[in-house]
């Protein structure tokens, strides 16, 4: 029996599939990615969770005229598997082989050269006003997490594009869970009403009439303006992104295909900067990447029936610092450690765990970190570590 993955060569392939194949499709990508990374080691949990979202954003976009800037360049794998990639996947974490990040040169779809993080939105905008200037009407799309908004760079250009009037589209992947159920279903009907390009209008007929009424007009506008934002404010936890200029469409979930297309198709309708909150899980459809998705996120081969990383287990430099750092610590009390969301990778879990009051992780905010601790030994607590990981590229 064919395989649908066996035909598709470049995202227009996607276009003539319905949902049930485009279903079948994200579980033969599935278990392809899981077939290359088990072999050659790479970026797991984040592909997992992105590729329901990856295949509705081709399906619904025409690359590469439009653009997706992916923030975090390791979940990509989808997006080179459905651009005529899938074969060079075969060669990740090899000499001389496919890059495990997006890559201009290696692809007209690549948009950006990307690592990590929280540039997608900043770079993003900087495409928009470029395709403005330029008069061309292509659409382009910043994918980012909600772990990346930590970094002060994503809120910078969430500030900068909110009080514009540009067309941009940020995909929001978050993939903590944390939206409440109860909630759902409101932001859902204000989508569906919102993005009906009669909506604005109407809203506007409906103020510029009572404006013109004397005496009584403008309050009532004024009125009716507050309470429809309380009501809102009650049931909506993400009014941050309203406040600031986006209009927030979703949550939507990031694994139902058909939900996906249909709120991208309808995004466009929209003017002006849009926010669409897609709720994802990080390491879907392979059950121990979903129950540690922290140590799926960059791995070395494994068993994929067991889980178990193949080969040696000697200890790397990360492991042997850690340690080190938590036997210093027991003898030192003014030690203190900060990392930025790299816990594991820079070896402070155990650190973390016995000394939780001198941990501290303060997200993708890598300048900060270093300015919390400059702070912290400019008043006396001088055995402080800063761990930070440094990501380079070498060309071969």
């Amino acid at each position: 029996m064919n395989k649908i993955l066996d035909e598709i060569n470049k995202p227009s392939d996607l276009k003539r599939l319905n949902i049930v194949e485009k279903k079948q499709l994200a579980e033969e990508i599935r278990e392809y990615i899981l077939e290359i990374v088990s072999n050659n080691g790479g970026h797991l949990a984040s592909n997992l969770g992105v590729v329901e979202l990856t295949i509705a954003l081709h399906s619904v976009l025409n690359c590469p005229e439009d653009k997706i800037v992916w923030d975090v360049g390791h979940q990509a794998y989808v997006h080179k598997i459905l651009t005529g990639r899938k074969e060079e996947m075969k060669t990740l974490r090899k000499l001389g082989g496919i890059s495990g990040f997006p890559k201009t040169s290696e692809s007209e779809y690549d948009s950006f050269d990307t690592g990590h993080s929280s540039t997608s939105i900043s770079v993003a905008l900087g495409m928009a006003r470029a395709r403005d200037l330029l008069n061309k009407k292509n659409k382009v799309i910043a994918v980012i997490g909600d772990g990346s908004l930590t970094g002060g760079m994503a809120v910078e250009a969430l500030n900068d594009a909110g009080s514009s009037k540009t067309n941009i589209t940020v995909i929001l992947n978050d993939n903590e869970m944390s939206i409440s159920k109860n909630v759902g279903g409101v932001p859902a009907l204000l989508t569906k009403i919102r993005v009906k390009k009669t909506y604005k209008r109407s809203n506007n007929c409906i103020k510029r009439f009572f404006n013109k009424v004397p005496v009584i007009g403008k309050p009532i506008v004024n009125l009716a303006h507050v309470i429809k934002r309380t009501i809102k404010q009650a049931v909506i936890p993400n009014m941050y992104f309203e406040d600031i200029g986006f209009t927030y469409l979703g949550p939507v979930d990031g694994h139902n295909i058909q939900e996906l297309e249909d709120i991208l198709r309808k995004s466009q309708n929209v003017e002006g900067p849009v926010l669409i909150h897609v709720i994802t899980k990080k390491g879907k459809g392979y059950k121990y990447a979903e129950e540690t998705p922290d140590r799926f996120h960059g791995v070395s081969s494994f068993d994929v029936k067991t889980g178990e990383t193949k080969g040696s287990n000697k200890k790397d430099y990360s492991k042997v610092f850690g340690e080190k750092l938590v036997e210093l610590a027991g003898k030192d009390k003014k030690i203190v450690a900060v990392t930025a969301a790299m816990t594991d990778g820079t070896g402070l879990k155990e650190f973390s765990k016995k000394y939780p009051d001198r941990f501290f992780d303060v997200g993708i905010a890598e300048e900060h970190a270093v300015g919390l601790i400059a702070g912290m030994a400019k008043s006396r607590i001088k055995a402080s570590f800063c761990c930070i990981f440094f990501f380079f590229a070498k060309k071969f």
